[in-house]
Order: C-alpha cells, then sequence, then structure tokens
C-alpha cells in the first residue's frame, strides 16, 4: 500500500503505517521495547522516559519512542527512509541514567513485596539498569493511601507513571486518582482522601508495573511462582469474560483477566476478580435428604434413589440457574423431557423466543460498539450489568458515538440523551425520524430488564422494529452467563413460568434467584448452600464453574470453554454426571459415559457450538407484537455484587456492597 511509511529500525526494514509511534513501529519489527508509563489502551503520557531511542539525523538526544510518530520522522541523505537505534551506545547510557533516577527513592521491598516475581521494575533493572547506585541520601518515603477494600497501597514505592489515574479516568470513567506536587513532591492520591467506587478498580493494580498498588484480599497469600495457572471463562456476567485462574493446591488464589480483544479487552470486573473468596465458603459438599422438616447427609446412592423415586411417575419440570454450564443443561432437558416433563432457564420471566437466535442474541458483536456512531440503550444498566461492556461504550463515545437511553435515569460513567423510562418513550422512537440513522453505523442494545418488564415480548418487537427502521446491528445483552446457552439448546417451556412452578416435582439446577412455590418436591443440584438449597427436599452437591471443564456462550453467541483449574470439595460431583448417574436411576440411561460422548452429542443437535471463540451469523427474524405493557423498565439487577451464590458467599462482596448502601444512602450535616 502507498501510505505505508519505510524505515529501518536496528537493520531491519519495516513499512508501517506513518500514524504509528515509534514504539508500536519496533514491536511490529519485533523488537521490544521497555516502558513504564506507555500502554496501548491508555492516553500516552510520556513522563517515564524508559522507551528512549535514538533519531539517527535528529537531534542529537534520546526520543521518547512512545510520543513520537513514525510520520514526524525526517528521510535521511537522498530521501533514504529515516534510521532508528534502539540499542546503540547512546540509548544503553540514557536508559541506564533513567533507571538510576527511578531507582533514588524506590525502597528495596522486594522480598515483601506483592510483585516479586511479576514486576515490570524488577525485570527492566535486571535487564536494561546498572548493578550500582551512586545515591547516599536518605530515601523520600510517602504516606500509603486507603482506597477501599479491594487495592493495597505502598506509595513509596510509585515511579508516577500515572497509569492508574489515566486508567480511572478514561477507562472507567469515574476520575477518582489525580497527581499533586511537583517534582520531589509529586504524589499520586485520590480526591479528598476517599476511597476507590469504581467497578473497575482492580485492573489498576495489572496495570501498575511496581509494587505501589496491591491486591488487598491476595496480599501475602502467594507467590507467582507457587500457582499453577489455568486459562478459563468468567461467569460473574454474561460478558464472557476471559480469565486466567491462578491455584495453589485446592484453592484458588486469584483470578485475572485475559486479553481477548473481541471481548473483554484486557479488563475485567471487580466482582469476577475477586469471586474467589466465595468459592471456599458455604460450599455443599455432601448429598442430604430432608426428613421430619430437617435435612440429614446422606450418600450418593441414597440420594440419587430418593430423587428417582420422587420423579417417577409425577409431574415434573426442571429450572436453570445463571451458572450452569451448557452440558449440564443438555443433559437436564434430556432427562426431564424424556420423563414428560419441561425445563425452563428464563426464570426472570424474558421473554426471549426461542429457535429465533436473531431475537435472543441479535446480529451485533461486542467488538462492533467500538466502531458505534451511534448507540440506543433500551431497558438495561451496562454499568451494573456488565461493566466491562460498559467501559467499551465509554470509549466509543469518547470518540464522538452518541448514546440515548430508554428506561430508568442511570449514572453510566459518560453522557447519554435519557428518551423515556418505558414501552411508551420506545414506541415513541419511531416518530423521531429513523431515517436520519441510515448510513450510520449505529446499535441498538436491549437488556433484561425490558424484556423481564409487563409486555416484554411487545418491548422485543418494537425494540427489533426500530433497528431494522435505522439499519442498526442488534444486541441483546444479558445478565445470566448460562441463559444463551440454555436458550441453544432449547431450554425453553411453553407454558407459563408460574405454570412450570406448579409441578408436583422441580429439579433445580443451580438457580438460586427465584422462589419455589410451597407444595412442590424440589431437587436441589448446586455448589452453595444459598436459598435453593433451603428450600430443597434433595440437594446434590455439585462443581462450581472453576471445578468442571464447561461450556459458555456469552451474550453476542459465543461459545468459550472454561477450564477445571481445581476440584469440587467432598463428596461434590460434576453437574453432568450427576444428572447421567440419576439418568440411570430412573430407567432412562442417557447415550453418554464421559464429557467428549456428551459434546459429540451436543454438537450434533447444535453445530454452531463446535466453533469455540466464533461468532455465529444469525439470521434476521422480526418478532410479531404482544403484550400491551406500558410501564416503566425498571432495574434488571438488583445488590450488583451479589447477583449469585458464589458471590453471596463472599465476605469482600458484602463489604462492597454495604459500601455502596452507604454512598447512595448520603451523608448527614453533621458528617
Amino acid at each position: 500500500m502507498s501510505d505505508l511509511r519505510k524505515l529501518i529500525i536496528d537493520d531491519i526494514e519495516v513499512e508501517v503505517d506513518p500514524a504509528l509511534t515509534l514504539i508500536q513501529a519496533c514491536e511490529q519489527a519485533g523488537i521490544e521495547i521497555p516502558r513504564f508509563c506507555y500502554h496501548e489502551r491508555l492516553s500516552i503520557a510520556g513522563n517515564c522516559r524508559m522507551c528512549l531511542v535514538e533519531v539517527v539525523g535528529g537531534p542529537p538526544k534520546p526520543a521518547a519512542s512512545c510520543a513520537m510518530q513514525v510520520k514526524d520522522l525526517r528521510p535521511g541523505p537522498e530521501g533514504a527512509p529515516p534510521v532508528v537505534k534502539t540499542n546503540s551506545p547512546m540509548v544503553k547510557k540514557a536508559r541506564e541514567g533513567v533507571m538510576e533516577f527511578l531507582l533514588i527513592n524506590h525502597p528495596l521491598d522486594c522480598p515483601i513485596c506483592d510483585q516479586g516475581g511479576e514486576c515490570d521494575l524488577q525485570d527492566q533493572a535486571m535487564a536494561y539498569g546498572v548493578d550500582f547506585s551512586r545515591y547516599r541520601e536518605p530515601k523520600r518515603a510517602v504516606d500509603a493511601l486507603e482506597l477501599g477494600p479491594l487495592v493495597g497501597t505502598a506509595m513509596t514505592r510509585c515511579i508516577s507513571c500515572t497509569r492508574c489515574v489515566r486508567f480511572i479516568t478514561e477507562v472507567a470513567g469515574m476520575p477518582e486518582l489525580g497527581q499533586t506536587g511537583r517534582g520531589e513532591d509529586a504524589e499520586i492520591t485520590s480526591y479528598l482522601g476517599q476511597t476507590l467506587d469504581s467497578e473497575l478498580q482492580g485492573n489498576i493494580v495489572d496495570l501498575c508495573p511496581v509494587g505501589a498498588l496491591t491486591s488487598k484480599p491476595y496480599a501475602f497469600t502467594a507467590r507467582p511462582w507457587e500457582l499453577t495457572k489455568t486459562e478459563s471463562i468468567d461467569v460473574m456476567d454474561a460478558l464472557g469474560s476471559n480469565i486466567r485462574v491462578d491455584t495453589k493446591g485446592r484453592e484458588v488464589m486469584r483470578i485475572l483477566p485475559r486479553n481477548h480483544d473481541g471481548v473483554n479487552e484486557e479488563w475485567l470486573s471487580d466482582k469476577s476478580r475477586y469471586v474467589w473468596d466465595g468459592l471456599r465458603r458455604q460450599r455443599l459438599d455432601k448429598p442430604y435428604i430432608r426428613e421430619n422438616g430437617k435435612l440429614r447427609a446422606a450418600d450418593w446412592g441414597e440420594a440419587l434413589g430418593a430423587a428417582a423415586a420422587a420423579m417417577k411417575g409425577a409431574k415434573l419440570s426442571g429450572i436453570v440457574g445463571d451458572l450452569a454450564p451448557v452440558e449440564a443443561v443438555y443433559v437436564l432437558k434430556e432427562l426431564i423431557e424424556g420423563q414428560g416433563g419441561v425445563v425452563e432457564c428464563r426464570t426472570d420471566g424474558a421473554k426471549l423466543p426461542a429457535g429465533n437466535r436473531s431475537a435472543y442474541v441479535g446480529t451485533a458483536t461486542i467488538e462492533d460498539i467500538d466502531s458505534a456512531e451511534a448507540i440506543m440503550l433500551i431497558g438495561t444498566n451496562p454499568r451494573a450489568e456488565a461493566p466491562v461492556l460498559n467501559a467499551r461504550i465509554r470509549k466509543a463515545w469518547s470518540r464522538g458515538a452518541n448514546v440515548g437511553l430508554v428506561g430508568d435515569a442511570v449514572d453510566l460513567t459518560y453522557d447519554y440523551t435519557h428518551l423515556g423510562t418505558g414501552r411508551d418513550a420506545l414506541r415513541g422512537l419511531m416518530d423521531m425520524s429513523p431515517e436520519k440513522a441510515h448510513g450510520k453505523n449505529t446499535l441498538v442494545i436491549v437488556g433484561q430488564a425490558a424484556l423481564a418488564s409487563d409486555g416484554g415480548k411487545g418491548v422485543l418487537a418494537d425494540a427489533m422494529a426500530y433497528a431494522e427502521a435505522t439499519q442498526s446491528k442488534f444486541l441483546v445483552l444479558h445478565t445470566a452467563a448460562s441463559r444463551v446457552g440454555a436458550l441453544d439448546v432449547g431450554a425453553v417451556a411453553s407454558e407459563s413460568l408460574d405454570d412450570v412452578l406448579s409441578a408436583d416435582v422441580i429439579y433445580n439446577l443451580g438457580a438460586d434467584e427465584i422462589e419455589v412455590p410451597a407444595g412442590a418436591t424440589v431437587i436441589y443440584q448446586g455448589s452453595h448452600g444459598d436459598r435453593g438449597a433451603h428450600r430443597a427436599d434433595i440437594i446434590l452437591p455439585a462443581a462450581a464453574w472453576t471445578e468442571e471443564n464447561g461450556l459458555f456462550v456469552n451474550t453476542e453467541g459465543r461459545p468459550q470453554l472454561a477450564l477445571r483449574a481445581g476440584f469440587p470439595p467432598g463428596e461434590a460431583k460434576e453437574n453432568w454426571a450427576i444428572l447421567r448417574a440419576l439418568s440411570a436411576e430412573v430407567d432412562a440411561t442417557l447415550p453418554f459415559d464421559s464429557l467428549a460422548q456428551l459434546r459429540k452429542a451436543l454438537v450434533e443437535a447444535v453445530p454452531h457450538l463446535k466453533d469455540i471463540d466464533q461468532v455465529p451469523e444469525n439470521d434476521w427474524e422480526a418478532v410479531e407484537a404482544g403484550g400491551e405493557g406500558t410501564g416503566d423498565f425498571g432495574q434488571a439487577e438488583g445488590d450488583h455484587y451479589l447477583t449469585n451464590p458464589i458471590l453471596r458467599a463472599a465476605p469482600l462482596m458484602a463489604e462492597l456492597q454495604a459500601g455502596v448502601r452507604d454512598r447512595k444512602a448520603g451523608k448527614l450535616a453533621a458528617e
């Protein structure tokens, strides 16, 4: 292509986009440039000076490669490509000088610092620094900050790279940190000494290149080389963020984000990052049977026998919880429908039609948000339902996208036009010249608050009609990680939810967000002793999502694999294996004995599930209007940090939710 520019980096000739910075051009040439302040997803600060390179024929001093673009380079003699050197004596001396300055006040905390073993400053001091210091004066000390229960601070270690300030301001959209003072007195601090409120604050721990910001709950519990690292998928919301689960023995010690440009980039919400606290508490580790109103421990043979006896000949139904992998939902459906029952996954009452993927998933991908020129949010609060997706919408807004909202007015960390709160306002969108959106890259996002409202079927029809009229892409934002996969396998009953719950025997697959009416016999299969277990007559203990291999389909319809990082406690078993064993007890043995055989059957039934990490294209199929509801949409989620049984078992999440309630209540004047 003619608009590429040639340059020579360390004797390697490369052609790059002239808008790239030198540090990006070096990366394309396969040359690593050290850096502390530069981050490809944040604005350029240019204040650490570690990324210095030599521009031949330029000024007689090194240049900051993060702040100079390729198009700023002058050509060499007779139009020769410009030459950049990254390992010349000038660059080597400059980097050693920068490192010496950075270490002037940095304490020798490595033996007790949580960043030890994965610290950029350690690595770069070894690779680019010198083995001595000429500094003999006392080191400066700085008071630690109190930023709340998630982020621990040791600000004496801070090198003022300002990554945390830029992230919290630009990506999280909550400018709660800043830098005061100059020179020796420069200090990163929070405004008025307040704690952080953002739902994405844990990411600043990942961004900090030194040990100034650390994970408070993880502090002093493990070293990185002691941990077994497993790549997995997050299930705390329906975004399907890519994560890495770090375990020590049988315990999950921490959860970190993995980079995936199409889903979560490299960010992770706080409830996903710190939920590991709930994986070890209030666990179900043995089967139970209720006798005379009280639960007593039983063995597996007795519990499965009691469940089979209850199921035989009864009016039967199954309900699917928010954290169930696709394999377990598929086996439950085969088992219950084989006994003449029905299975329902829409436990919040959302009016989502089975079989029409364009209506329950949509036609857009999460990545389409980046290029959107206009985004219409209908009955959703993405900041609460998917904080990482909300940050992506904010990124589009910061690039000039217009955002509109029909539903409750909420703080979304960016400006939007509030167009009303309910179905009437949604219908009114069609009167606002939808043809103005034609030819633009527009996106309609519908949330569960709208679909679970009175007349949710009509809301879906109106939203799809508006997307069609404006030639927009369409996305359904789910709140439950298991919902799209369950809809894909057809875990949907033709009866209403009330009819499903009126069965004689209800098989509850981890659905803790629903009240089961009195009278029915409840078989509960789940990992935590939450609401579902309290209501149960028979409890079958199951693995949590980090303890079994499972398939989850995210809100855009992308199948992803969650891999096992540990083993379930006590006698708990994998979800699909429990259901397979139960099928033998009811004399309807299912035809698979291993997860591989089950997945083969699953893929034959739902072919697109074999395309891991691919978003299938969905044919547009409009929904007929129905239901006349006119009320406000309300909110899909209650307490943001307590939306599932694992979160509710975590003391840290209770503390975070208490903080949210205190902030909403406001302070008295005397305070």
